[in-house]
């Protein structure tokens, strides 16, 4: 985002919450690239809030108090004293909230030109060009919403989350560490029973089973899980394994109305859990591993214990002779596997 580069050099002093529990913490706030950066006295990096989800709990009162969409326990306050940093942050997320798609009379016409044009065209007999042209047209925040709404019938069926403090910050600092083709970030959600390995929803949300941070000591191979889901989400979008599930009913209504049922909703829900996981191509999927500085062999074995239905991820693994990056730092890593409780 361009129009943020005068904002990367300001700061401003705050307090910061992680859970209601917390005692509140003196940071320090800086504008990054789409973000705030939350970081401590010693210049350590507690948090980063994506500046489109960031909120404000009071608006107009002071101090001025506010969290990040979806997390309404994390707070972050600014007392009267920073009211430039304030004003810049309320003039950034007015930007921000009139660039984003607003329905309105215009849209609906525009939609409405659409549909009768799909109809034309006999959509009706060709679901898949339906489908495939309602992906294509539904924006980003509405496809936020829809996975927010997944994830919450996802944990009728497996439960709440895992959640710790510390073990969410290093989980964030993970999903930064391995950003999905095209430079987006996944928000990693730890589920304590019901997914199998990976699972990704729409809206970059993806689900990892707790045994890929309890039952390895390398923190390479849940990398690798990640990198295959990245991959299989690439290659097959998964609004669109959302609405083939639903049909063309489905597809309709999104495009009409910029809804699902709930019935469509929770039905995927459950039925995505039990969906089997493909393979991910070997070429495709050791190019992430060398995009992103990550050892292949360690996933290789986590799938096949002898190597041998994965030897080729393991011969050409792009960093079995030489240092990769570390995926995350050693106590990153104990936290994380402890995000469940043990």
């Amino acid at each position: 985002m361009t129009a943020l580069k005068q904002y990367q050099r300001l700061e401003a002093t705050g307090l910061w919450r992680a859970t209601p529990e917390d005692q509140r913490r003196d940071v320090i706030v800086s504008i990054g690239d789409a973000t705030l950066i939350i970081t401590d006295t010693h210049d350590r990096v507690l948090a980063h809030w994506s500046l489109p989800a960031l909120q404000r709990t009071n608006p107009g009162e002071i101090p001025a108090i506010y969290q990040p969409d979806g997390d309404p326990g994390e707070t972050l306050e600014f007392p009267e004293d920073e009211d430039h940093f304030i004003s810049e942050i309320e003039r950034l997320r007015a930007a921000i909230h009139r660039h984003r798609p607003r329905p309105g009379r215009l849209r609906l016409v525009t939609l409405a030109t659409v549909v009768l044009a799909v109809l034309a065209l006999g959509v009706f007999w060709l679901p898949n060009a339906l489908i495939s042209h309602t992906v294509s047209v539904v924006p980003e925040v509405k496809r936020e919403e829809i996975g927010k709404a997944l994830l919450a019938h996802v944990r009728r069926v497996t439960g709440a989350p895992c959640t710790t403090p510390a073990a969410n910050l290093a989980l964030r600092r993970l999903s930064a560490r391995l950003p999905a083709p095209g430079g987006q970030v996944d928000r990693l959600v730890v589920m304590r029973e019901g997914v199998r390995d990976t699972v990704q929803l729409p809206g970059r949300i993806m689900l990892l089973s707790r045994t890929l941070v309890e039952d390895h000591e390398d923190p390479d191979v849940v990398a690798g899980y990640i990198l295959a889901e990245q991959l299989r989400a690439e290659r097959r979008d998964p609004l669109a394994r959302l609405l083939r599930y639903g049909g063309v009913s489905d597809s309709f209504k999104l495009l009409t109305t910029g809804r699902l049922s709930t019935e469509t909703l929770r039905g995927y829900a459950e039925a995505r859990l039990t969906q089997p996981t493909p393979r991910v191509d070997d070429a495709a999927l050791l190019g992430a591993f060398d995009a992103q500085e990550v050892r292949s062999s360690p996933y290789a074995y986590a799938l096949d214990i002898t190597g041998e239905k994965t030897l080729p991820l393991i011969e050409a693994d792009p960093y079995a002779n030489s240092t990769s990056r570390p995926v995350l730092s050693d106590g990153d890593w104990i936290r994380l596997q402890g995000i469940c409780g043990g």
